[in-house]
């Protein structure tokens, strides 16, 4: 199964989650993930002026597992496995401080946090779309309590580690957690105050006195133990607060990310093709001289001048052999292979993915049916049309590989989080406003439109013999990313 996610990332890059989740059946499930970028004329985007290093520049591409899934009550519990992992590894680096403890318990330590906020967003997400009044005030009530539960019993967990066999490095670690947690706590409630308010109105009213109550603990105890706060006109520390929290989650978010090892596709057969256009060039070189020799004699001006011109016409068919044999062979292989590790450098997958502009005339029909061009983008690209990049990735998984890998925890799959950044899109851009006049009464009044472009995205996901297509559109100009929506 792919499931996907498309968002705006930050002023000037989307995100594009693509969650790879192998089948159960299977020892090996490959998934096929084919993307059409239609791109407006008027960019200026093109083979010439964007090439594959520019697209894989701004295509950053970075695999990680799919959090384990636990719901925030079975979290709270205490005695569920979750709770049960950390708790066996403190008291085990308590009892014998080696190496072999100390990783075990930082691993059990990010993963718990990791799955604790997947859990948080969630919950938060499950209250703001259920349908049910009486269902959502119930579980408010028992967010509320299950965050305080959490909170108790990881700090109480404290007393385990605190003792004179822990180094402190090692109870740092315990500490990076207390205020990554409590960070998380804060923000996922302001996300549930702030969505009840826009949305439920009525569940807003009575519930956000308690929500508030829950936020106020949490920033008290953080003062409590000298961690930092958001605090009014007080830029150097919110500044700091800001740099700390985002190594808090690439610390954390860390635990899941898998190694890779990319390497370019194709070398070989490459150097095998380079060869055969080296002899062909040479075949026919050497048989014109043959011919010349045979013809003009030896030692004379007209076969010296008879050779330079077979050894430029050598040199030309060489270059010609090579860019028609690459670009048949361009065909069939990737850009790169990605080998897809976890930890121990255990193989669980590969990766292979390509990039290139193509004509519209070589775009599958389905696409272009899901493309459906409006009468006014034919009229505005007429004679220049549109320009489309197509990007193939195609991932193995290895299903045994991925469930040995880390076996404490139920590991469904691999999600490859995507950064497409369009800041080289806006160069050739319009000014992002054009002046527009209305007549009021009897003069006219001058006011301002906005100018957009639109990039199309189609994909079209494969996996066994399941397809399946979507298509997004990336709505922009010059001063950033204002939306993106699905079609």
């Amino acid at each position: 199964m792919i499931n996907e996610t498309v968002k705006v990332h930050d002023k000037f890059s989307v995100e594009i989650k693509l969650g790879y989740e192998p089948r159960k059946d299977r020892k090996v499930s490959e998934f096929s993930i084919k993307t059409w970028l239609f791109i407006p004329s008027g960019l200026d985007i093109n083979s010439s002026t964007y090439t594959k290093e520019d697209f894989y520049n701004d295509f950053n591409s970075n695999i990680r597992l799919i959090t384990p899934t636990y719901l925030l009550r079975d979290i709270a519990l205490g005695d569920h496995s979750v709770f049960q992992y950390l708790e066996e590894a403190f008291h085990k680096l308590a009892n014998e401080s080696n190496s072999k403890n100390e990783a075990n318990y930082e691993y059990h330590i990010r993963m718990f946090h990791i799955i604790t906020r997947s859990a948080l967003r969630r919950e938060i997400q499950h209250i703001l779309q259920n349908e049910l009044p009486e269902d959502r005030q119930y579980l408010i009530d028992e967010y509320i309590s299950n965050v305080r539960k959490i909170g108790r019993h990881y700090r109480d967990l404290r007393r385990i580690v605190n003792v004179p066999t822990i180094q402190k490095e090692m109870f740092d670690y315990y500490l990076f957690g207390d205020e990554f947690m409590s960070n998380q706590f804060e923000q996922h409630s302001y996300y549930l105050h702030r969505g009840l308010q826009k949305m439920h109105h009525s569940d807003f009213e009575l519930s956000k006195d308690e929500i508030l109550r829950l936020v106020r603990e949490e920033v008290a105890y953080k003062r409590s133990k000298g961690y930092l706060v958001v605090e009014d006109k007080a830029h150097d520390k919110n500044r700091w607060l800001v740099h700390r929290r985002g190594a808090f989650n690439k610390y954390f978010e860390g635990q899941l990310l898998l190694n890779s090892r990319k390497k370019k596709e194709g070398v070989l057969a490459m150097q095998i093709l380079y060869s055969l256009a080296a002899g062909l060039a040479m075949i026919f070189g050497a048989a014109l001289t043959f011919l010349f020799q045979k013809s003009l004699g030896t030692f004379t001006m007209p076969l010296f001048v008879a050779l330079v011109i077979i050894y430029m016409l050598k040199d030309r068919i060489k270059d010609l052999s090579r860019l028609y044999l690459v670009g048949k062979i361009n065909k069939r292989f990737f850009d790169h292979k990605t080998v897809i590790r976890v930890k121990g450098d255990e193989e669980i997958g590969w990766c292979k993915e390509s990039f290139d502009f193509v004509r519209e005339d070589t775009v599958p029909l389905r696409v272009m049916k899901h493309r459906d061009r409006s009468r006014i983008v034919d009229v505005e690209s007429r004679g220049v049309g549109e320009k489309i990049i197509f990007y193939r990735k195609l991932l193995r998984l290895d299903r045994v590989a991925l469930d040995n890998s880390y076996g404490d925890y139920n590991i469904t799959g691999v999600v490859d989080i995507i950064r497409f950044n369009v800041s080289k899109f806006i160069q050739k851009m319009d000014n992002p406003e054009i002046p527009l006049y209305y007549l009021k009464d009897d003069d006219f009044e001058k006011i301002s439109g906005e100018k957009v472009y639109f990039v199309n995205m189609i994909f079209r996901f494969k996996l066994d013999n399941q397809t399946s297509y979507r298509r997004y559109r990336i709505i922009f100009n010059r001063r950033g990313i204002k939306k993106v929506e699905k079609v």
